[in-house]
């Protein structure tokens, strides 16, 4: 297929129509069941069906980003650069967190290399979008280039658009990267004005010296590169990572060519913020899977208008999150392909007020 450019993607993306909303609403409410006793599974129902304009999943897949980042060499993580290159082998052999749960969804894993400083062989399972050996050291200067930058969002469009030719109708974001909690926060004080110390959290399990460290250094890294909140692709520039750029544009792809959008935890809602940032129409798109213990990831959720499908007090990212929610998104879809309505059961309806 030929490739989508950012501004081509974000021309496409059109708001998912309320009318369809409410005739799905509709239907729902006429099923043998008191109205609304369904909860949020009715919601995850009809806009399912108004983005795909189908009632079941033929496929999904949760694309996995991996890439390593500069600012390790601060002292932000508990575990060292090496664990990325040897986790996305793990998720390759089949022996991961977001492996297990994902089989149990019948979901697909596909990692993407979007910048971990490690040369893979291809393999199955494995996409090579390298975009460099991991980021620059934000505290001591711009993460990547404005050119690298919207390479990455790109290559996630490209992934998206990919998906739609091949059936995949759920779409799921996940991350890997040693050090990536701490661009993360970056990218949610950038956007939301708040303090760093109110959103960093402690990513793998720091200590209480290692955390004073991480906001110092974010602190750092934000006033001397001063990303521009009104352009997030230079916000992605100054303190972003490779992976979170190509779940942004995943974000924006699904949104442009009409495939709903799990995103994960707390990484993957950074990406999934930047998208929001440059267009607001993908908002429509996204199912929010989980509320991640990171103490920043209200603050992203409440900047994109989503509100979690779990609380489970998970933090581990890869995507995990995003594959137990797609289970219930087709649970959603099977009560509205299954459950009869109130004439076709023979059941009496409510009574009129």
């Amino acid at each position: 297929m030929s490739r989508i450019d950012l501004q081509s993607a974000l021309e496409r993306i059109r708001p998912v129509s309320s009318e369809r909303l409410a005739e799905i609403q509709s239907r729902i409410d006429r099923q043998a069941k008191p109205q609304g006793s369904l909860g949020r599974l009715e919601e995850f129902a009809r806009r399912y069906v108004a983005i795909t304009g189908r009632e079941d999943v033929r496929r999904k897949a949760v694309f996995t980003f991996a890439g390593d980042h500069g600012v390790v060499e601060e002292g932000v993580s508990a575990f060292p650069r090496e664990v990325t290159p040897q986790m996305v082998l793990n998720f390759l052999d089949g022996g991961a967190a977001i492996n297990a749960l994902a089989r149990s969804v019948g979901a697909e894993v596909v990692v993407v290399d979007m910048g971990v400083d490690y040369d893979f062989s291809p393999m199955e399972g494995l996409l090579l979008k390298k975009v460099a050996k991991g980021t620059a050291n934000f505290a001591r200067g711009p993460a990547m280039t404005r050119r690298q930058a919207i390479q990455a969002l790109e290559t996630g469009i490209e992934i998206a658009f990919d998906c739609k030719e091949k059936g995949i109708d759920l779409v799921g974001t996940g991350d890997m990267g040693i050090g990536n909690t701490t661009p993360s926060t970056a990218i949610a004080a950038a956007f939301t004005g708040l303090s760093v110390a109110r959103l960093t959290h402690r990513g793998t399990g720091i200590g209480d010296a290692a955390l004073a460290r991480k906001i110092v250094v974010i602190e750092e890294g934000l006033k001397l590169n001063a990303p521009d909140p009104a352009d997030p692709v230079d916000v992605l520039a100054k303190v972003g990572g490779f992976e979170i750029g190509g779940i942004a544009g995943l974000v924006l792809g699904c949104a442009a060519c009409g495939i709903p959008v799990v995103v994960d935890g707390f990484i993957s809602t950074a990406g999934a913020l930047i998208a929001s940032e440059l267009h607001p129409g993908v908002r429509d798109y996204i199912f929010a899977a989980h509320q991640s213990v990171e103490i920043g990831h209200g603050a992203m959720l409440e900047r994109i208008g989503q509100r979690p499908i779990l609380n489970l007090d998970m933090r581990l990212g890869e995507g995990t999150g995003g594959a137990l929610a797609m289970g219930l998104i087709e649970a959603s879809l099977r009560a509205l392909r299954e459950i009869r309505t109130f004439d076709d059961a023979g059941v009496s309806g409510q009574e009129a007020p």
